[in-house]
């Protein structure tokens, strides 16, 4: 394999003697794990499959705005994205959302979504935006939480979302709280989720604050008093929807920043060039990629999970029983309308909708001008970006998810902005319009889905010189993935 020459502050070492990986797959875990090995004294190659860096962190250009077109914020809870753009030169660019804070769409109508929770979960079912979501029977039953056994809800192995939320708060709080951030958030049902996947720590945190109420409370000042250098983004008296940061100009400049720093330290970077064989060799590993090989001491697959299962199970007969479940079919409709009526933020930074609300097809909106003060500066004024993303996992080990069309999508769309917003919408306000299709890229933490993470690695570990990374392993979020895949590749060497 012809391998590129990185860069050090460090002597040089000798090319015949630089140690080399393969990274497979161009997305924000390769790219991330590229830069690592690289640092570290590596050449190496990034095979990607399409034509564009960075996976679900990308782009796309509508009405003029270059806008992103997968993730579009990063949580706080850690500093792991904010340490990386720190890294990268983009520590000036970190932004907070401006502080209007999310509702939820609710079957009975729109409510403020309350600002202290984690997955929707409320730290006092008796804070007055909590209450008002719930209603008095509803905070009455969510209180039962507090004297309740830590026992109740962690002594399984194993648990979802929704029995953990249902068991210690109750169905109010399940319905109209959990399932819409859940939804929004990881596009499934929470009955399906291992809460030990999408809310680590929260179980043991039960165990050891005495309630679900306090681990949540716990995570959250944890959460707050985490140095940051997000401009004050985790504050913990910020509206919900605010404890996460963006970038000025968007995430996707991540990946500009990214892409930029592997080319000065001689990465490879081959667009285009799918992985379809990898064979485990004396040396290493080789891999075949559009009729050509590469060989590596090290291989390093940044995959989704059933496509990484597929290319290492060859080689590795037993990931083929640990395959996981494809994650939903994602459809993201972006909007730029002119629209002044939309100036005054009708609901806030965005809204979430509750499963069951009648006539809406959308599981969220985000007001991405009302939420990022640098877009509505270039947007201009009376120009407003909608985001609406639609698809939903209801059904346990996947189901077929439901596809539309681009057309009925916008007409989705419009009728869906008009209902949530409370401003009427129509076509004719449309300046421009795209959809973007995540077919299975957010990752799908189904129940056990943990202890299928530990086993995989364990099996990874034992082929010697591979790694896999990635968010179906991490977690879902650019926090998660950032920082297991960072820990993942740091392991390599310190072994």
């Amino acid at each position: 394999m012809r391998a590129g020459h990185a860069t050090s502050t460090s002597e040089p070492i000798p090319a015949a003697a630089r140690p080399t990986a393969v990274v497979v797959g161009g997305g924000i875990s390769g790219l991330i794990a590229a830069r690592e090995l690289a640092a570290a004294g590596s050449a190496v190659t990034v095979l990607e499959a399409t034509t564009a860096w960075g996976g679900c962190v990308g782009s796309h250009v509508v009405a003029g705005l270059r806008l992103d077109s997968g993730a579009e914020s990063f949580a706080t809870r850690s500093t792991a994205v904010a340490d990386l753009a720190r890294e990268l030169g983009l520590a000036d660019h970190i932004v907070a959302p401006h502080p209007g804070g999310a509702w939820v769409q609710l079957p009975d109508g729109p409510q403020e979504l309350p600002k202290t929770g984690v997955l929707g979960i409320p730290a006092n079912p008796w804070d007055p935006e909590v209450r008002r979501s719930l209603g008095l029977l509803g905070a009455i039953r969510a209180s039962f939480d507090r004297w309740l056994p830590a026992s109740v809800g962690t002594s399984a192995e194993v648990t979802s979302v929704a029995a953990l939320v249902g068991t210690r708060m109750g169905k109010r709080v399940l319905e109209r709280l959990v399932s819409p951030v859940v939804g929004g958030v990881h596009s499934a049902d929470p009955a399906l989720l291992d809460v030990d996947m999408v809310a680590p720590g929260l179980r043991a945190g039960i165990r050891s604050h005495g309630s679900l109420a306090a681990a949540v409370a716990a995570q959250r000042k944890g959460a707050k008093d985490a140095p940051s250098s997000s401009s004050g983004a985790s504050s913990g008296t910020a509206k919900a929807g605010s404890a996460v940061a963006g970038l000025k100009g968007g995430m996707n400049t991540l990946v500009d920043a990214l892409v930029a720093d592997l080319q000065e330290r001689g990465v490879q970077l081959l667009a285009g060039r799918r992985a379809e064989d990898v064979v485990k060799t004396e040396e290493g590993w080789r891999v075949t990629a559009e009729s050509s090989t590469y060989d590596a001491g090290r291989l390093v697959v940044a995959l989704d999970g059933p496509a990484a299962v597929r290319l290492l199970e060859k080689s590795l007969p037993v990931l083929s029983g640990l395959r996981p479940a494809p994650g939903p079919l994602v459809s993201l409709v972006t909007l730029v309308v002119d629209l002044p009526q939309l100036d005054g933020r009708p609901r806030g930074t965005g809204i979430l909708v509750a499963p069951e609300t009648p006539g809406i097809k959308a599981k969220a909106l985000t007001h991405a001008t009302a939420k990022w003060d640098w877009l509505a500066d270039e947007a201009g004024p009376g120009t407003h970006v909608l985001r609406l993303s639609y698809g939903r996992r209801e059904v346990a080990g996947g189901g077929a998810d439901v596809v539309m069309d681009d057309e009925s999508l916008l007409t989705a769309a419009v009728a869906d902005a008009s209902a949530l917003l409370t401003v009427p919408v129509s076509k004719a306000d449309i300046v421009d319009w795209d959809v973007v299709r995540w077919a299975g890229a957010l990752p799908f933490a189904a129940v056990g889905h943990k202890q299928r993470v530990a086993e995989v690695r364990q099996a990874c570990a034992s082929a010697n010189r591979l790694t896999v990374v990635g968010g179906w392993l991490a977690g879902n979020g650019l926090a998660a993935v950032v920082a297991d895949t960072r820990a993942q590749v740091a392991r390599v060497h310190a072994g």
